[in-house]
């Protein structure tokens, strides 16, 4: 496809000269630092949260209490994470109605891991306020059923590799997170679910994999 350059370089916007390469690598880094965020911020509060469990103990219980802002930033920032995903899926549409209900799945994603960190009625047997914390987690738990194989569709135009790790993610999400609702005993839900958040972990470094390929990809139109 031909780029139309106008006098500011964006190009008309049903072209790839609308896209912009800086942009999307910023929401890629977005995406991986608020991986890397939520890992750093939950090795910390293992540490520093006294009598914490890490094997047993949820992240959950990590983030009430009087050191739960450790936590939560990481949480916040990770919903930072989902949303750059789906600002930066928007931006680099890679077609088809599976990549539209994937960037709204990141969207309600990232809203939804906003309120578990904002909503602190769990952990910490506090009562006070509408109790929501078990269904968050199951939302969560169907949108990451759907969502990654909804965008590997999207991802392999510009990564195979991309494609099936979102695939991979899926299948491997679809049995384990209901498991860990009903089957894993208490005494290893935390480390149980730190294997759950390495999943989600592989799929937006995928995802972030693409928007950086989609930038190398724009500039390489450009300069052709």
């Amino acid at each position: 496809m031909a780029i139309y350059d106008t006098m500011d370089g964006t190009g008309r916007p049903d072209d790839p000269g609308a896209e912009r390469p800086t942009f999307l690598r910023l929401l890629a880094t977005l995406a991986l630092g608020g991986c890397a965020i939520l890992a750093i911020s939950i090795l910390i509060a293992d540490f520093a949260v006294p009598n914490h469990d890490w094997v047993a103990d949820t992240i959950s219980d990590l983030g009430a209490g009087k050191r739960e802002w450790i936590v939560d930033i990481g949480i916040y920032s990770f919903s930072a994470a989902l949303i750059a995903c789906a600002v930066g899926s928007a931006h680099s549409h890679l077609g088809g109605k599976a990549w539209s209900l994937g960037i709204f799945g990141l969207i309600l994603a990232g809203l939804i891991v906003f309120l578990v960190g904002a909503r602190n009625e769990y952990g910490d047997a506090d009562k006070d306020g509408a109790v929501i914390h078990g269904q968050l987690v199951w939302a969560l738990g169907v949108l990451f059923a759907v969502v990654p194989w909804a965008m590997s569709y999207g991802a392999g135009t510009e990564s195979n590799a991309a494609k099936w790790a979102c695939r991979v993610v899926t299948i491997l999400w679809i049995p384990a997170a209901p498991a860990f609702m009903l089957i894993v005993p208490d005494a290893w839900d935390g480390l149980y679910e730190r294997g759950l958040g390495l999943l989600i972990f592989a799929f937006v470094g995928a995802m972030a994999y693409v928007l950086l390929s989609r930038a190398r990809g724009v500039e390489r139109m450009r300069n052709g």
